[in-house]
C-alpha cells in the first residue's frame, strides 16, 4: 500500500467510524436493563484498524473518530466518556490481539474492547460523581458488553474475510491474471 493510499484508507475508516458513531447516537435503544448502552457498532470499524493497519495508523483512526464525533454531536463530558473508554478498550484489544489468532479470534479481541470500553467510561463517571457506587453498575454493562462485543466481532471478521478478498482481486487486476 503507498503512502497515499495508507491515508486515503485512515480517513476512510475514520470517516466510516464517525457516520457510525453519528447514527447510533441518533437511535434511542431500548436496553432496560442496562440503560444508556450502546452496541458500540464503531468498534466495527477499530477491529478493520487494528487488523489492517499498523498501531499508530489505528490510533490514529481512533483520534480522528473521538475529535469529529465530538465535534459534530457531543459534548465535553461525552468526549471525556468516549475517550477514556476507548483509549482503555484499544490496549485492551491490542494487548489481547497480540496473544495470536491462535488463542483469541477477532470476536475475542471485540469483547474485551467492548467490557474495557464500558470500564473505562465508569472510571470516569465514578471520578466525576467522586464515588466508586458507579462501579457497581459494571456487571451489568459487563453482560451488555459480552453480548455486544461478539456482534460487533462477527461484523468485523466478516467484514475483514471480505476486505481481504478485495485486496486479491486487486492484485490479480495489477499483474493481468483477472479473467
Amino acid at each position: 500500500m503507498t503512502k497515499n493510499q495508507r491515508i486515503a484508507y485512515i480517513a476512510l475508516l475514520a470517516a466510516q467510524a464517525v457516520i457510525i458513531s453519528l447514527v447510533e447516537r441518533a437511535i434511542p435503544f431500548p436496553f432496560l436493563v442496562a440503560p444508556g448502552a450502546k452496541l458500540g457498532l464503531a468498534n466495527i470499524i477499530t477491529c478493520m484498524a487494528l487488523y489492517t493497519l499498523s498501531t499508530k495508523d489505528t490510533i490514529k483512526v481512533i483520534v480522528i473518530r473521538l475529535i469529529l464525533a465530538t465535534l459534530l454531536g457531543g459534548t465535553i463530558s461525552t468526549f471525556m466518556y468516549s475517550a477514556s473508554g476507548a483509549v482503555l478498550s484499544f490496549f485492551g484489544m491490542w494487548m489481547v490481539k497480540k496473544l495470536g489468532p491462535n488463542r483469541v479470534s477477532m470476536i475475542g479481541v471485540s469483547t474485551t474492547g467492548a467490557i474495557l470500553h464500558n470500564v473505562g467510561q465508569l472510571l470516569v463517571a465514578s471520578l466525576i460523581a467522586q464515588t466508586w457506587t458507579v462501579l457497581l453498575y459494571l456487571p451489568v454493562l459487563s453482560f451488555v458488553g459480552i453480548l455486544a462485543g461478539i456482534a460487533t466481532g462477527i461484523m468485523a471478521n466478516f467484514l475483514l474475510t471480505h476486505v481481504e478478498k478485495l485486496e486479491y482481486y486487486m492484485y490479480l487486476q495489477q499483474s493481468g491474471n483477472a479473467g
